[in-house]
């Protein structure tokens, strides 16, 4: 839950702060792309430098995650924490450099990098060490997995496949439901204080960080 909000909470507000950016969501850089292009609106930079830094980020994700395995280091934790240190850089360069008039001058750049990078290390952290765990950044695979469940549930179903429905139901109607309110949140705290919007982000990694060393699992 922690994840999924945090999650929607940075997409929204980066959204709203950074001229369409999505930022836990990469590939729908591809659909504002188009658009910024299309209207003639800044953040062109910004969307096509998006997709590759994500893929770095996951890449150099892994093969640092793997070398800590081996040294026995609590790579989960230690991700979060990296994660979370973005997070406070994307907010201190907010805070010290915000708003942003451009989306492709370097302030938009830098803060918008810092985010892509923080939610890269989280789809990294999250497919490979909390596999058992419902998606956290990308909600139609959820969604339909949902009302997919719902559906066999209203059907004659063997007994073990209406049992591994409902033990999918829960937590991923929770995921749905907890990154729906980070969206809402995240587009509340931005017309509040647009400057301080992602201020809460790395706050909620470092409890996510608390909490990561029961639900991690060694990848197979």
């Amino acid at each position: 839950m922690l994840l999924s909000f945090n999650a929607g909470y940075v997409d929204a507000a980066g959204f709203l702060a950074l001229h369409g950016l999505f930022t836990t969501h990469v590939t729908g850089n591809f659909v504002t792309l188009g658009a910024a292009v299309a209207m003639g609106a800044t953040g062109v930079l910004a969307k096509l430098l998006a997709l590759p830094l994500f893929c770095v980020v996951v890449l150099a994700a892994r093969l640092v995650g793997v070398g800590m395995e081996r040294r026995d280091w609590p790579v989960t934790r230690i991700m979060f924490v990296l994660q979370a240190a973005l997070l406070a850089a994307a907010a201190a360069l907010s805070v010290r450099l915000g708003p942003f008039p451009d989306g492709d001058a370097w302030p938009a750049l830098a803060t918008g990098g810092a985010l892509v990078a923080a939610m890269a290390i989280q789809n990294a952290v999250h497919r490979v060490r909390l596999p058992s765990l419902p998606p956290s950044t990308v909600m139609t695979g959820p969604t339909t997995q949902m009302m997919v469940d719902l559906g066999d549930l209203m059907r004659p179903i063997r007994p073990e496949a209406r049992a591994a429905a409902k033990k999918r139901l829960g937590p991923t109607g929770l995921s749905v439901a907890a990154f729906a309110l980070g969206c809402g949140a995240g587009a509340l705290v931005f017309v509040a204080v647009p400057l301080w919007c992602f201020a809460p982000a790395p706050v909620v990694s470092l409890l996510t960080f608390a909490v990561a060393g029961r639900k991690a699992t060694e990848p197979g």
